[in-house]
């Protein structure tokens, strides 16, 4: 079959691929991007909800992790949150900020895809739904896929823009790894991120009453600590706290939680008990805490009966296991549930400024396929623009 010609074939129509689609059209190259889904943005519009957490306000390098985080610095400078923010202020779409800097849609992500799609309509971006890559070669100064469709494209550009594991039963595959390996290029260890925490079996069982409790808590681990939302479940430890702390921990490593971060609880308790001694020692805690909780903390530390019947050693104790409780996670819950993959493409054998392959010519990296993994709050969706438009200015 005669290859059709193109300047640029973009593999994944995620956030990052619609950018940097809609950019390199706009420039005026022939354009065309695929996907193996039967709709594009899928990511985004099961995202926040439904209502896409689309960029956080404070989004600057030191909220990624990689080998080299600096890294993303070019790309976030040169397409800010404020520039995201400006094309959704023209496409009309409202939008409202949460806590700690997160944008999200008021009505729906749906929005957030048709202001991409428009853009790629407008832009002439061909737009192949339900197609896969079957095989791609370097062949001369340039790039020729075999795609599903029967299609043959040779390209003077070829950019990886499938994402990492995450996500599976969407169609999350690691394709992108295999084809960089393919052209040489190094892919570092991945690993499930922004990922709930899992426990054994023996402390899972005094977890599950829990199930469905929530908390303001400080999670430490990994070097680093986060103060959001926590939320116990049937499986472990979830909530931003816990999926943030996620993509810091290692195996064998024990994370220490303050469920009542800022409260001096011995001196809380020990007030209780000067007012009424009488009041039982979970009732008092739990004034604190979820009752829940207290109830479980108690158990868990043998301490029963009324305020009046314990020592102020026993009080410190309590404090201690509500703010410094100390607990091993045994893994996480995977891919099937990670928000996004840790790791990627090394971004050593990346332009900074282009996320073209430097030992490949007309090969670009970007979005999470490559190694830089943003926070939880809007960060990985700002680096798929930036990294998308900083591809789509020059692919």
């Amino acid at each position: 079959m005669t290859p059709q010609p193109v300047d640029v074939l973009i593999v994944g129509a995620g956030a990052a691929g619609m950018m940097c689609a809609g950019e390199a059209g706009r420039r005026g190259r022939s354009v065309r991007l695929l996907d193996h889904a039967r709709a594009p943005g899928e990511k985004i519009r099961i995202s926040g909800g439904g209502r896409c957490n689309f960029t956080n306000t404070g989004t600057s390098p030191a909220n990624f992790l990689g080998e080299n985080p600096r890294f993303a610095t070019s790309a976030l400078k040169r397409f800010t949150q404020h520039d995201f923010v400006k094309r959704v202020d023209r496409a009309g779409i409202a939008w409202h900020e949460k806590t700690l800097g997160q944008l999200f849609c008021d009505d729906s992500a749906k929005q957030i895809i048709r202001m991409l799609t428009d853009d790629l309509r407008a832009a002439g971006v061909v737009l192949s739904l339900g197609v896969s890559v079957e095989r791609v070669d370097r062949v001369g100064d340039g790039f020729e896929a075999a795609l599903s469709d029967g299609s043959v494209v040779r390209s003077r550009s070829l950019v990886l823009a499938t994402g990492g594991k995450s996500i599976p039963k969407m169609g999350a595959t690691g394709w992108a790894y295999d084809a960089a390996r393919q052209f040489g290029l190094r892919v570092t260890d991945t690993r499930p991120a922004l990922v709930p925490l899992t426990f054994e079996a023996g402390l899972l069982e005094t977890l599950t009453p829990l199930a469905g409790v929530a908390v303001d808590a400080v999670v430490k681990g990994g070097g680093t600590s986060f103060a959001e939302a926590m939320l116990f479940t049937h499986r472990g430890l979830s909530g931003p706290a816990i999926l943030q702390i996620s993509s810091y921990w290692r195996e064998g490593e024990a994370i220490t939680v303050a469920m009542a971060p800022g409260e001096d609880l011995h001196a809380r308790l020990k007030a209780a008990k000067e007012e009424n001694g009488k009041q039982m020692v979970h009732t008092a805690l739990g004034h604190i805490i979820p009752r829940r909780l207290a109830e479980s903390v108690c158990e868990r530390e043998g301490v029963k009966g009324k305020l009046a019947e314990v020592g102020d050693k026993t009080l410190r104790r309590l404090d201690a296991a509500v703010n410094g409780w100390t607990v091993k996670p045994v893994g996480s819950e995977g891919y099937r549930t990670a928000e996004v993959t840790l790791g990627g493409i090394a971004t050593d054998q990346l332009d900074q400024q282009t996320m073209a392959a430097t030992s490949v010519p007309g090969l670009y990296v970007i979005g999470e396929a490559a190694d830089v993994t943003g926070w939880l709050g809007g960060y990985n969706f700002q680096w798929a623009w930036s990294s998308g438009w900083a591809a789509g200015q020059v692919c």
